[in-house]
C-alpha cells in the first residue's frame, strides 16, 4: 500500500491502517516504515471485532489482528473485503477493484 500510495491518492482513495497497538507505537511504526497514510489505534479491539479481524484465542498470533482490508465506497458501504495473504500483490488487487468501482 505504501509503494502505491500515489495511485490511491490519484483515484481519490484514502488509505488507513489499523492495529491493536498504542498510538505511540503506531506513530513509531509509521515513521520507521515511511507510511504516507495514517495508522489508527484500536487498543480495545472494538473495531477489530466489528470488521472480523480478531483471531481465535488459541491462535499463536491472537494478540495481533488478522490481515484483512476493505474497499469502502464514498457512502461508507463495504464494496469488497480481502483476506490479505500476499501483501506484495495486495495493493494492485485493490487498485484494480477500485478502478472497476469508479467506472
Amino acid at each position: 500500500m505504501r509503494d502505491q500510495a500515489q495511485k490511491f491518492a490519484d483515484a481519490g482513495c484514502a488509505v488507513y491502517g489499523i492495529s491493536f497497538d498504542s498510538p505511540a507505537d503506531n506513530g513509531q511504526f509509521r515513521t520507521s516504515n515511511d507510511f504516507p497514510f495514517s495508522l489508527l489505534s484500536d487498543e480495545s479491539k472494538e473495531v477489530g471485532a466489528a470488521y472480523e479481524a480478531i483471531r481465535d484465542a488459541d491462535d499463536p498470533f491472537a494478540n495481533f489482528p488478522k490481515r484483512v482490508s476493505y474497499l469502502i465506497d464514498a457512502d461508507g458501504a463495504i464494496r469488497k473485503s480481502y483476506d490479505v495473504s500476499d501483501p506484495a500483490g495486495h495493493a494492485g488487487e485493490v487498485l484494480a477493484d477500485l478502478e472497476a468501482l469508479l467506472r
